[in-house]
C-alpha cells in the first residue's frame, strides 16, 4: 500500500471493522466512488449509516482520502462504512456567497501551484493558495507555464516579485512546448508522494500530466483503468505516475475563497508575523498605531508595503468569512433544534 501513499501515520490511526480493508479514494462520481488499493480500482458507495451521521460537505470522502470499505471477495463493488484522518487537506470557501468549505484534495504531500507566465501571472491570487496550502499542511511548489511566450527579462521580473513577496516555495519555469524545466519538475515528483495541481483554466495543467504520464496511455485509455479512453479535467482524479508519484488534477479555479485560515496566512506571512510580537500593543493592526514593529519595517524597506497590504486583506477576508460561517452553523443549530421541537409538539398530540 505504500506505493499508493500509505504510512505509517495512517496505520496508526486506521480503526476500520474487521471485516473492512483500506483503500483510497480515486475519483468521487456524484452517489459513487471510485477506490483504489493494492489489488486495482473498485468502485463503491457510502453506507446509509455514515451518510446518516455526516451531513457536511467536508465531512463526506474526496479524492486522496483513506476509507474503510466492506468488499466481499470476488465482487467489485463496496461499501464504505469510515473515513480515516486526514493528514493534510487543500480545502476552500466555496465559490459565490456560500459560506462553506469545498474539499479539494486530502493526504497531500505536495501542492503545485501552476500559474501562465504570459496572461494568467497573479501575484495577489499566488498568494491566496499559498495560504490555503499553508492552512492544510501540504508544501507548495510553484509551477511558471508557458516561459516559451515571454521574454526571459519578463520572466525574470516575474521571479523577483515572488521573492520580493517574501515566498520562498520551489519555483520552476516551464514550457509544454519546448520542454524546458519538464526534467525539473519531474527530479520533484518523488515515488509514493502525492501531488495536486491547481490553477486557472488555460495555464497548461492537463497538457503537463499528459506529458508526465505519456499522450500514448492517454490514447489507450489506460490512464487510469476506467475505461474513458482520454485525460480530462471535468473532475478531479488520483493519477499514478510510472515513475511511481501520485498526481490529482484538478478543473480550473480562478476563484479561491479563503476560510479559516489564520494559521496558513501566518505561515505565508512568517516575516510580518514574527515582526507582530514586537509590536507595542497585543492587538496592533499594522495600519497607524504607535510603536508598531510591522510599519516600522516597511518604512525602513525590510517589507514591502504590498506585502503588508496583501497580508491586511487575507486577514480581514479570512475573519469575515470565519464569522459568517460561525453564524450559518448557529443559524442551522437553531434551525435543527426547531424542527426537533416541533416533531415532539406533534408527537404528543
Amino acid at each position: 500500500m505504500n506505493e499508493l501513499g500509505w504510512n505509517d501515520w495512517f496505520a496508526r490511526r486506521a480503526d476500520c471493522k474487521p471485516t473492512d480493508t483500506v483503500a483510497r479514494v480515486a475519483a468521487v462520481d456524484r452517489d459513487q466512488l471510485l477506490l483504489v488499493d493494492q489489488i486495482g480500482q473498485f468502485r463503491a458507495k457510502l453506507a446509509g449509516s455514515y451518510l446518516h451521521r455526516h451531513h457536511l460537505s467536508h465531512e463526506l470522502p474526496c479524492v486522496g482520502d483513506w476509507v474503510c470499505v466492506e468488499k466481499q471477495p470476488g465482487e467489485d463493488f463496496g461499501v464504505i462504512h469510515a473515513l480515516l484522518e486526514r493528514r493534510t487537506s487543500l480545502r476552500r470557501k466555496s465559490a459565490g456567497n456560500v459560506i462553506e468549505y469545498q474539499m479539494i484534495a486530502a493526504n497531500l504531500d505536495y501542492v503545485v501551484i501552476v500559474q501562465s507566465c504570459h496572461f494568467d501571472f497573479n501575484l495577489n491570487r499566488l498568494e491566496r493558495y499559498l495560504v490555503m496550502v499553508m492552512e492544510g499542511g501540504a508544501e507548495p511548489y510553484i509551477l511558471l507555464t508557458k516561459s516559451d511566450l515571454v521574454e526571459p527579462a519578463v520572466l525574470a521580473a516575474q521571479l523577483a516579485e515572488i521573492r520580493s513577496a517574501g515566498i520562498t516555495a520551489p519555483i520552476v519555469p516551464l514550457s509544454n512546448i519546448t520542454r524546458d524545466g519538464l526534467d525539473d519538475l519531474q527530479r520533484l515528483l518523488l515515488p509514493g508522494k502525492t501531488y495536486c495541481f491547481v490553477g486557472s483554466s488555460g495555464v497548461g495543467k492537463s497538457t503537463l500530466i499528459n506529458q508526465l504520464i505519456g499522450r500514448e496511455k492517454l490514447e489507450t485509455g489506460a490512464v487510469s483503468g476506467t475505461g474513458e479512453g482520454r485525460h480530462t479535467t471535468v473532475r478531479r482524479e488520483l493519477i499514478r505516475l510510472d515513475g511511481g508519484a501520485l498526481v490529482i488534477d484538478n478543473p480550473g479555479m480562478r476563484e479561491f475563497g479563503i476560510l479559516g485560515a489564520e494559521g496558513g496566512i501566518e505561515g505565508s506571512y512568517s516575516g510580518i508575523t514574527a515582526l507582530s510580537s514586537r509590536c507595542r500593543y497585543h492587538d496592533c493592526s499594522h495600519t497607524g498605531e504607535p510603536g508598531c514593529a510591522v510599519l516600522a519595517a516597511v518604512d525602513a524597506g525590510e517589507i514591502s508595503r504590498e506585502a503588508l497590504e496583501s497580508f491586511l486583506k487575507l486577514k480581514e477576508e479570512s475573519a469575515f468569512n470565519d464569522m459568517s460561517y460561525a453564524e450559518k452553523r448557529k443559524k442551522d443549530r437553531d434551525f435543527g433544534r426547531y424542527i426537533k421541537s416541533a416533531k415532539n409538539d406533534l408527537r404528543k398530540r
